[in-house]
């Protein structure tokens, strides 16, 4: 009893530390609201001891924590231990495994690449390999969780993982002994030359080691011509601000703001250029989307009101709201938050939410997809008193959560159909490529010398596109008439070809391909081609 009415106490002790603010908390002497304590002690107390059935008390403090947390904001949160690692693990620059990227085929592990100089490709692993078990433990046809099977890939460094492997072309099955190594995380997406002048960068996310990558594409992409950049952030839910912060200091200023925090218990705490960095010339576009978040905002947010570059598509998703992490000793994390970001101009970040209404806070998406906000920025109104202006040139720009783009780009329906929507939703679109794949990588990979040949000659075989479509008949999936099918033909074509090239190459490889259809690109280009002229 002692010991569970302590644990609670220290979480409780932990909780009420956090709404002090956490700038000044080693040098602030703390009171406590002992009742409050008290009154948890008991109740927790009284659960263990005096309920009808046993309770996990473990579980009963993990409720307790969501439970408090449920009527604050949408983005303060708590996770166990298994949760934060899954959650950190992206950004954090590497993990310890075997170093495959792979699909699920069926119930069977499939290897579409092995890391470069990683564990599995000096023990001999191939891209079409098919994982069958791990240390003796049968992973293939046994329906076992995708969680299950990365859990038994991973492990410690320098432990060593069995696996049986399928091959095809050769009877039986083979086991090779991978010995565990530390493999890197990358989050800068795809890096290449738009035009002979206009480079090209995406970035997924922001880790603790996107920085450096972002700096080697850009070294890479000026040794062969770039003197304008495309950022691309669409689909970026943000990571690391600082991460973000030493990206955008790039781009502007000495001085020059990037973003700013504050809160009820945090002062304010500027974040500011140093005039130092690598792209202070030349032409940039950032391009965003309803999916662009956090700090994938606030480098948008800097370009736009200091300035500095045009930012095109559609408004970003507004999460403005700053989560300090507070770890517990068992793994576990509390992530509280404690302020806003604000853009240079002062707009506040983060979109409006009621305190505990979850529920409608998630909707916000599909709410703007149903006003026509997606499709039309007229749709999009604005109180005057959202009003702000940019830093230099004075323009418009309005708060009220998220960024609004300086030049908007609607979703396109002609070109991606419902009925392709249902397609890749119900994954047909994926597991006719790694079939596709599967069977012809080798053939693939003779005919073509490389990505450039491919991206060059290849068109997708009809015969895969007419095989999805009988597949999804089967399913019950069916166009709304025989004109949605020969509209959804194109660019279903296009994105089998950008996944066979992401499977035998890389995913520059993918996005090279499926930018030829992006309308946010198109209009990237034109805009800094048309700036060039003048």
């Amino acid at each position: 009893m002692k010991e569970s009415v302590e644990d609670v106490r220290r979480v409780v002790v932990v909780i009420i530390l956090l709404m002090w603010g956490f700038a000044g908390l080693r040098a602030q002497r703390l009171t406590f609201n002992t009742n409050v304590i008290r009154k948890l002690q008991m109740a927790e107390g009284a659960i263990n001891n005096l309920y009808v059935d046993t309770v996990d008390e473990d579980k009963l403090v993990e409720d307790a924590i969501r439970g408090m947390l449920r009527g604050l904001d949408p983005h303060s949160s708590y996770t166990t231990a298994k949760e934060t690692e899954s959650l950190t693990e992206p950004l954090e620059g590497s993990f310890e495994g075997i170093g495959v990227e792979f699909n699920m085929s069926g119930d069977t592990l499939l290897v579409i690449q092995t890391v470069a100089g990683g564990p599995s490709e000096k023990a001999g692993i191939l891209a079409g390999d098919r994982i069958v078990s791990v240390n003796d433990t049968t992973i293939a046809g046994v329906k076992m969780r995708r969680e299950e099977i990365m859990r038994r890939l991973r492990g410690k460094k320098g432990t060593t993982a069995r696996l049986g492997i399928v091959r095809r072309g050769i009877a039986g099955e083979l086991v090779f002994d991978v010995k565990r190594d530390r493999i890197p995380v990358t989050t800068v997406d795809a890096a290449y030359m738009l035009t002979p002048q206009i480079g090209y960068i995406r970035i997924g996310s922001f880790g603790m080691t996107t920085y450096d990558e972002f700096i080697r594409s850009v070294d890479s992409l000026r040794f062969r011509g770039m003197r304008d950049l495309v950022i691309d952030l669409q689909e970026n839910g943000g990571g690391y601000l600082q991460s973000a912060v030493k990206i955008a200091n790039e781009f502007l200023q000495n001085n020059d703001l990037i973003v700013y925090t504050e809160g009820r218990r945090s002062p304010r705490q500027e974040f500011r250029a140093d005039g130092r960095g690598k792209l202070l010339d030349g032409r940039v576009a950032v391009l965003v989307n309803e999916y662009t978040a956090s700090a994938a905002e606030i480098l948008s947010g800097a370009i736009q009101d200091e300035d500095r570059g045009v930012i095109i598509g559609r408004r970003t998703f507004g999460k403005g709201l700053v989560q300090k992490p507070i770890e517990f000793g068992d793994g576990s994390m509390l992530r509280l938050t404690v302020s806003h970001y604000y853009t240079p101009s002062g707009r506040c970040i983060q979109k409006p939410y009621e305190k505990g209404d979850a529920e409608d806070y998630g909707m916000d998406l599909e709410n703007r997809l149903r006003r026509g906000e997606l499709y039309s920025a007229d749709s999009i109104n604005f109180a005057d008193s959202l009003l702000y202006t940019t830093l230099r040139r004075g323009r418009p720009v309005y708060g009220g959560g998220g960024i609004m783009p300086d030049e908007f780009v609607p979703l396109d329906t002609a070109q991606l159909t419902y009925y392709h929507r249902q397609l890749a939703a119900r994954g047909l679109v994926i597991g006719a490529s790694l079939r596709y794949v599967d069977g012809n990588r080798k053939a693939l990979k003779a005919e073509y010398a490389g990505a450039d040949d491919f991206i060059a000659r290849f068109e997708t075989p009809e015969s895969v596109v007419r095989g999805i479509f009988e597949e999804a008949d089967t399913m019950g999936i069916k166009p709304r008439d025989a004109d949605e099918q020969q509209a959804t033909i194109p660019m279903l074509s296009l994105q089998l070809k950008a996944l066979a090239a992401r499977d035998l190459w890389d995913m520059t490889a993918y996005f090279r391909i499926l930018n030829t259809a992006s309308k946010a690109v198109e209009r990237a280009v034109a805009i800094l081609e048309e700036e060039e002229k003048e």
